[in-house]
């Protein structure tokens, strides 16, 4: 006949072992996400850097070529200013947000197949 405090000494060890493994999960799934993230903001950052100097380079080429130090960086400005005009008049687009949101989600909170671990 088995002892019911050796039964509740197993039962209890296993929860343990189960929690333990729960946790070790969502550490894994938290660190997973917080790389993600942190990736996110180094390619956005050097994105900006990049259209940064592409910008001042379009700037400085449209002035050379108008003969004008100041219509270059109009012309650029004049740009952003109408892509940031369609950007807004589509702010309510469901099918904008969906993208972007998804495609966010897909980022971020992509699932590893136990397959993947080998990469």
């Amino acid at each position: 006949m088995l002892n019911i405090g050796e039964i509740i000494q197993t039962i209890k060890s296993i929860v343990e072992t189960r929690v333990g493994l729960i946790k070790q999960e969502i550490q894994e799934e938290f660190v997973g996400i917080l790389s993600r993230l942190m990736l996110l903001v180094i390619i956005g950052s050097l994105l900006l850097l990049t259209f940064l100097f592409l910008s001042l380079s379009m700037a400085f080429y449209i002035s050379q070529v108008m003969q004008s130090p100041y219509l270059g960086f109009l012309i650029v400005a004049l740009i952003y200013l109408v892509v940031v005009l369609i950007l807004y008049m589509s702010r309510d687009s469901f099918r904008v947000q969906n993208k972007v949101s998804g495609s966010l989600k897909n980022f971020i909170f992509t699932i590893k197949k136990p397959s993947d671990q080998d990469e």
